[in-house]
């Protein structure tokens, strides 16, 4: 029987882990919401931008003068900074370090480039969203075979107080992507489109941002209470020839899924170039 290529890893905490002392190399936006959703001190360091800075004083911690010095003070570091510094950053960290593990949240780079550049070390591919910020994320993990089972579940642990870590096929990451990690960003853009829609009509922003989110957030609450049942959610609310009814005509017309599949056509195409 062929293993199903999506699953999902249940975000269990084992009391019995040990605290693993996270370092941060690279301080942008992603950096920023995995250290906010931690909520714990950080060790971070960047490339000159100053984020790592403000980042350690928002949470604690230090914000420190290099790539090497965050191998040398963290158990596990996670590569937050560009795609295209990789090999820059490994010739930092490459040195005898208390590092036990590299996670990489880079897009676009294969597990083989960083085993590579990080020959000798255990490394992990887990891919977040924004959400993670606010422990609604999801993380998309892709295995690497071989990883010590006990180091593998306390990063999973780690990352699973971020939201939901849903096991993917390296060979669908890039198409995973395309889904969830530039979600926010098409939720935030529907949600803006509804509110300005909504404003023509004579209500406020200020009343129609409420509206708009408040529902996002719950039909997203009862779509997974019904497991994800998308059809009779929908048929719930769509009485025939009613208001519902006559809006998603229109959204059908105007070539909302045909949109949503260009979309995604090019996310995942971008991502896997």
């Amino acid at each position: 029987m062929i293993a199903p290529a999506v699953s999902r890893v249940a975000p269990q905490l084992d009391a019995s882990l040990e605290p693993m002392q996270v370092g941060l190399i690279g301080a942008g936006n992603m950096a920023r919401a995995l250290a906010r959703g931690w909520g714990d001190p950080v060790l971070c360091a960047d490339a000159g931008s100053g984020r790592a800075r403000v980042l350690a004083q928002e949470l604690g911690g230090e914000a420190l003068a290099s790539a090497a010095d965050v191998a040398q003070r963290a158990d596990l570091i996670v590569l937050c900074h560009k795609p295209a510094q990789l090999k820059a950053v490994a010739k930092q960290v490459r040195i005898p370090s208390r590092a036990r593990a590299v996670v990489s949240v880079l897009g676009a780079t294969p597990i083989a480039a960083i085993q590579i550049a990080y020959p000798g070390m255990p490394v992990f591919r887990l891919m977040p969203n924004t959400p993670v910020e606010v422990r609604k994320g999801v993380i998309c993990y892709a295995p690497v075979p071989g990883v010590d089972p006990e180091l593998e579940r306390q990063v999973l642990a780690l990352f699973a107080r971020l939201g939901i870590v849903v096991t993917v096929a390296e060979s669908l990451i890039d198409v995973a992507m395309a889904v969830m990690s530039v979600g926010p960003a098409y939720q935030a853009l529907i949600a803006e489109a509804q509110v300005d829609a909504a404003v023509r009509h004579g209500l406020s922003a200020a009343l129609a941002g409420p509206l708009v989110v408040e529902t996002m957030a719950g039909t997203a609450a009862l779509l997974a209470a019904r497991g994800n049942d998308t059809l009779t959610v929908r048929r719930e609310v769509t009485s025939p020839g009613g208001s519902t009814a006559r809006g998603l005509a229109a959204l059908e017309r105007a070539g909302l899924r045909a949109a949503f599949l260009d979309a995604i056509d090019a996310a995942a195409v971008g991502s896997a170039r």
